[in-house]
C-alpha cells in the first residue's frame, strides 16, 4: 500500500518538479497570483505601449515592422508557451501544472544555447505574426525533444533582433508610469548596435576584418548573414547575456502585473528619449554591450546605463575636461577603490603598417579595483574590450595577474639605475605591454596578444597585424563603478590628503628656535658677505 500510495499519483511528483525549478525565478504565491488573476496572458505579456526611434539619422523612424513586432511579442510568448494545449487536464491542477510547464520553458535555468534558441524561436513567431521577413525558423524533434533553429539572419535582421532584445530590457527597467503618462511622453530612442552586428559577422567571416569595417552601414549590407549556429557561437563567446533577455522580459511582466495592473501596462521614456548621454565616449549602446557581456554584478549596472544613461557624478576623468596627462588623471581616481571603467579613443597615425590612416577605433578597460601608484603590474581580474567599429571583449586567461600598470613620480624622486616606464598599462609585460598610454596622455600603443597571457587572444582593433600599434589619442574617460558608497570614501580621502599638504606646507618658526642662533641665518650671512669679521661671543 505504501509504495502504490508514493507512485500512484505521478502528476503530483511532477507538478513538485515544476514548481522546485519555477520557484528559483519567481515565488510561487507571485506565480500562483498571476496564474490566478490573468485570464488572458496575452495581455499581461504584451509589450507596454511606446513609441521608438533610431539613432542614426537623428529623429528617423525605427526599422521596418518594429512596432508590429514589439505588439506580436505578448501573443506570440503566450502561444509558444501558455497555450491550452499546454494543459491537457481539464481540472485546475492540470492547467497550473501546464502554466508552470510553459514558465519553466523559458524562465528555467539551462544550458547557454537553449535559451538562446527559445529567443530565436519567439523571434521567428513574432516576425511570422508581424509579417516581417526572418530567415530562421523552428524545427520541433521528430522524438519530443526541445527541437532546434535552422536558417540564416541577414545583417538587417541581426540589428532588429539585438533592438528587440534592447527594448524587452527596457520595458523591465524603465520607470512605470500611467497608460496617460506613457502617452504624453516622447519616442524612445534605440541605441546603436552596429558595432554588435558587425562583431557577429565578422565572427562568423561574413565581413573581412580588414579596412572594410570603417565604412560598414547596415542599412547598406548585402550579401552573406549569420547563420543561426554561428549567431548561437558568437553569443555564447561574446554576448553570453543576450540569451536572458526573454526570460527576464517574462519576469519582468509578471512581476509589474502583480505589483500595480494598472502601471505595469506602461514604462516611461525617461531620458532615452534624448542622446545627451551619447556625447560621452561610454553610450548607450556600449553601455548594453558590456552589461551582455560581464557576468558579475556589474551587468545590472551597465544594464541601467544603457536605458537612462550613466550618472554624470559616476565619471571620475575625463581628458577634455579634466586636461591631459597622468598627474591630472592621478589626481581624479586616486583614492578610489572599486570598479571602474576607462575607455580610450584614438585615430592610427598616417602611414601605419598594421591599420589604416587616419581611421578612429576605441578600447577599453574593465577594472574591478581601485588604481595604486606602482612600478609593477597588481590587481586581481579584469576585462579588455574593443568598442568601436567591433565590439569584443577579451577575458582573463588565468594564466598571468598582470591585470594593471599605473607608475608616476611622485614628489620624493630617487635614483633610479634601470627607471620604469611612466604611464598607464595593461596586460603584458613591462616593456611588452598589451596596452601602454604615455605620461601625457598623447600616444597610445597597442600591441599583438602574443605578448600577452593575462588576457584572452584577439585584436583590438580592426586589420592589427603582428607590429605594435602606435596611435594618438582623442579622449580618455574614466567612470567609477563602486556606487555612491565608494565615492564617498575617495572624497574622505581626498579631503584628509588636502589636510595633510596644507600642514606639509606651514612652516613653524617656533620650532626652530631664536633666528639669530639658527645655523640658517649664519649661512645666509656668509653667503651674503663672506669677508666680513664675525666676532665670536664667549
Amino acid at each position: 500500500m505504501g509504495a502504490s500510495s508514493s507512485t500512484g499519483n505521478p502528476s503530483s511528483a511532477e507538478a513538485r518538479e515544476q514548481e522546485s525549478l519555477a520557484s528559483a525565478s519567481l515565488p510561487l504565491p507571485l506565480l500562483r497570483a498571476v496564474f490566478s488573476r490573468s485570464s488572458d496572458l496575452a495581455e499581461t505579456l504584451s509589450f507596454p505601449p511606446s513609441t521608438f526611434q533610431s539613432p542614426f539619422p537623428p529623429s528617423s523612424p525605427p526599422p521596418e515592422h518594429f512596432h508590429d513586432l514589439l505588439a506580436a511579442l505578448g501573443p506570440t510568448i503566450a502561444s509558444l508557451f501558455f497555450s491550452p494545449a499546454a494543459s491537457s487536464a481539464g481540472d485546475g491542477d492540470g492547467d497550473w501544472l501546464g502554466f508552470l510547464r510553459g514558465f519553466n520553458a523559458c524562465c528555467a535555468r539551462a544550458r547557454a544555447s537553449l535559451p538562446l534558441a527559445q529567443l530565436l524561436r519567439v523571434y521567428a513567431a513574432a516576425c511570422a505574426a508581424a509579417g516581417a521577413p526572418c530567415g530562421v525558423r523552428f524545427q520541433p524533434d521528430e522524438d519530443g525533444g526541445d527541437g532546434k533553429v535552422v536558417g540564416e539572419l541577414a545583417p538587417g535582421e541581426v540589428s532588429v533582433l539585438l533592438s528587440m532584445c534592447w527594448a524587452m530590457a527596457w520595458s523591465g527597467s524603465a520607470p512605470r508610469v500611467s497608460d496617460e503618462g506613457a502617452k504624453k511622453g516622447g519616442p524612445v530612442l534605440l541605441p546603436e548596435v552596429s558595432q554588435l552586428v558587425l562583431s557577429a559577422l565578422v565572427s562568423a567571416g561574413a565581413v573581412a576584418d580588414d579596412a572594410g569595417v570603417w565604412s560598414w552601414e547596415v542599412s547598406g549590407a548585402a550579401g552573406k548573414g549569420v547563420t543561426a549556429q554561428e549567431f548561437t557561437s558568437w553569443v555564447i563567446s561574446t554576448v553570453p547575456g543576450l540569451g536572458n533577455c526573454l526570460s527576464r522580459y517574462v519576469q519582468n511582466r509578471f512581476r509589474s502585473c502583480q505589483v500595480d495592473p494598472v502601471k505595469g501596462r506602461a514604462v516611461s521614456a525617461g531620458n532615452t528619449t534624448s542622446d545627451a548621454s551619447d556625447v560621452y565616449l561610454l553610450t548607450r549602446g556600449r553601455a548594453w554591450a558590456i552589461s551582455l557581456s560581464v557576468r558579475n554584478a556589474l551587468s545590472e549596472k551597465f544594464l541601467s546605463a544603457s536605458v537612462i544613461g550613466m550618472d554624470t557624478e559616476d565619471l571620475l576623468y575625463r581628458s577634455s575636461a579634466h586636461g591631459r596627462g597622468l598627474s591630472r588623471f592621478w589626481s581624479c581616481v586616486e583614492g578610489y577603490k572599486g570598479p571602474a571603467l576607462i575607455l580610450l579613443s584614438a585615430f592610427s597615425n598616417a602611414g601605419g603598417e598594421n591599420v589604416d590612416a587616419d581611421q578612429r577605433w576605441g578600447i577599453g578597460v574593465l577594472t574591478e579595483q581601485g588604481f595604486e601608484n606602482k612600478d609593477t603590474f597588481y590587481g586581481s581580474s579584469g576585462f579588455l574590450c574593443a568598442t568601436y567599429p567591433i565590439f569584443r571583449m577579451l577575458l582573463p586567461s588565468g594564466t598571468e595577474k598582470n591585470i594593471m600598470y599605473c607608475h608616476l613620480h611622485t614628489q620624493l624622486k630617487t635614483y633610479e639605475a634601470k627607471p620604469k616606464p611612466l604611464g598607464l598599462a595593461f596586460g603584458g609585460s613591462i616593456g611588452n605591454e598589451r596596452i601602454f598610454i604615455d605620461e601625457d596622455f598623447s600616444k597610445v600603443t597597442v600591441r599583438h596578444h602574443a605578448v600577452d597571457k593575462t588576457y584572452q587572444h584577439g585584436s583590438l582593433i580592426p586589420n592589427q597585424g603582428y607590429l605594435p600599434v602606435v596611435a594618438s589619442i582623442l579622449d580618455v574617460e574614466v567612470w567609477g563603478l563602486g556606487g555612491q558608497t565608494t565615492k564617498h570614501q575617495q572624497d574622505v580621502y581626498k579631503k584628509r590628503e588636502d589636510i595633510f599638504s596644507g600642514q606639509r606646507r606651514k612652516i613653524d618658526l617656533a620650532a626652530f628656535g631664536n633666528w639669530e642662533d639658527s645655523p640658517e641665518k649664519m649661512m645666509m650671512d656668509m653667503v651674503s658677505d663672506p669677508n666680513r669679521n664675525q666676532r665670536e661671543e664667549r
